[in-house]
């Protein structure tokens, strides 16, 4: 990138290493991550780095402790290529007993290895990076701040929305990659495709280290953009593969793709929430299905911003998973994650951030409009008067999030509306 911007994680990197003798990076590829790691590190390895790439393989091999060598924090780009180096680093910072003294960085899980003893706890620290939200690439005004809305339940907000119907279809199809933002509009909508085509040319295959079809890969990716948001079964994507794609893939190859896929952080599906309610109402357990941006999604159906335009429900599916993305961003920052709630009477709540301290926010992800705005406002009152208090905290915040609006604001009956171009952590 040219220029450096500044983002979410970058604070919580600083924070973890105050605490911990080694931080690992992990991350969708092209999303920032050495390039964060760079900011704070004093030397740098780059495992990868073609001219050095097989000497590097060797010294890990044969003197591992060598390639530590070096002004901390030390970087070690790419880790994953040499899994030996793991528990060379986990020694190192039991025996130097200090903290703040290695980055790690990767884009894959590392293959199942007998090079790996130990799991790590107590040395290390786990750091996920992803796309950048909008607040991070400058489209949003950052006006609104969740963690304000966390510390008072009264909060008063208020944002001016600059964001049109039409510049979100482009924010979806362009995501959240760094180097996106430094290209013309059309050059910066081609890094999807590029990234897409990686993964399915060879990026899956080195997850599991297991040849794959790249034409069937693009097919159940094709399914997985389908069924974006939704609590889809393994059985019922084999059945659209076999409607939508003429391809009839077993439930184990399914499985075993999406597993691939979730190695190399392409696909980040969202766990549901349970929280304890007055009435026994059965919740559903099923994880909710993203992928990590929604400009894969984009990339895998083959669209551009003026189909998306063009088609409205599509445009909502996409503009969920973007919600989603930022608000998993904004949610690291904070100490606390992103789930889903559904019963089994249909009641349903796009996002929960739910944080370590018990506190929890409900979002519904709108367009816009001011239907669509009531029915999300009904929801999340309806699923506010179902917690029970005398177990659990009341929400601290019922928002609706939408693409397109003048003003964030606070209704009367307490429930926030707030344009996704306003929003930070």
């Amino acid at each position: 990138m040219k220029n450096y911007k500044k983002r979410v994680v970058d604070s919580l990197l600083l924070k973890k290493l105050k605490g911990k003798g080694a931080v690992l990076i992990e991350g969708a590829k092209w999303c920032g991550k050495t390039t964060t790691a760079e900011q704070t590190a004093a030397s740098v390895l780059y495992m990868d780095e073609p001219k050095t790439m097989n000497q590097n393989l060797v010294m890990a091999d044969t003197d591992p402790e060598y390639l530590l060598e070096g002004e901390n924090p030390r970087l070690i780009d790419e880790w994953q290529l040499a899994p030996k180096l793991w528990d060379t680093i986990r020694f190192s910072v039991d025996h130097k007993r200090q903290f703040g003294l290695y980055i790690l960085t990767g884009s894959a899980v590392p293959l199942e290895t007998d090079e790996i003893h130990h799991s790590g706890t107590g040395r290390f620290s786990w750091l996920k990076m992803r796309p950048m939200s909008l607040f991070e690439s400058g489209e949003s005004s950052g006006e609104v701040s969740l963690g304000e809305l966390f510390s008072s339940h009264d909060a008063i907000v208020r944002g001016a929305a600059h964001l049109s119907l039409k510049d979100i279809a482009f924010l979806i199809c362009r995501g959240g990659w760094p180097m996106s933002l430094e290209c013309e509009s059309e050059i910066a909508l081609q890094h999807a495709f590029d990234y897409f085509d990686a993964v399915v040319r060879s990026d899956i295959s080195r997850a599991d280290g297991v040849s794959k079809n790249p034409d069937r890969v693009i097919r159940l990716m094709r399914s997985l953009a389908r069924n974006l948001g939704s609590q889809t079964s393994i059985k019922a994507i084999c059945e659209d593969l076999k409607t939508n794609e003429s391809s009839d893939f077993s439930e184990i190859t399914v499985n075993s793709y999406i597993n691939a896929l979730k190695k190399i952080f392409v696909v980040e599906d969202m766990p549901a929430w349970n929280p304890n309610l007055r009435s026994k109402t059965a919740v559903r357990s099923s994880e909710t299905r993203y992928f990590v941006d929604p400009s894969i999604a984009v990339a895998a159906l083959g669209l551009g911003p003026d189909d998306l335009i063009n088609d409205l429900n599509t445009l909502g599916l996409l503009f969920e998973t973007l919600c989603v993305r930022d608000l998993r961003v904004f949610a690291d920052a904070l100490d606390g994650e992103v789930r889903h709630y559904r019963d089994k009477n249909g009641l349903e709540c796009d996002a929960v951030i739910h944080l370590r301290n018990g506190s929890f926010g409900l979002i519904e992800i709108k367009l816009g409009g001011d239907t669509a705005i009531e029915h999300g406002a009904a929801t999340l009152k309806k699923l506010a008067s179902l917690i029970d208090t005398d177990k659990m905290k009341a929400p601290s915040f019922l928002m609706v999030l939408t693409a397109v609006g003048n003003y964030a604001y606070r209704r009367n009956d307490g429930v926030y509306i707030v344009p996704i171009g306003c929003l930070k952590n």
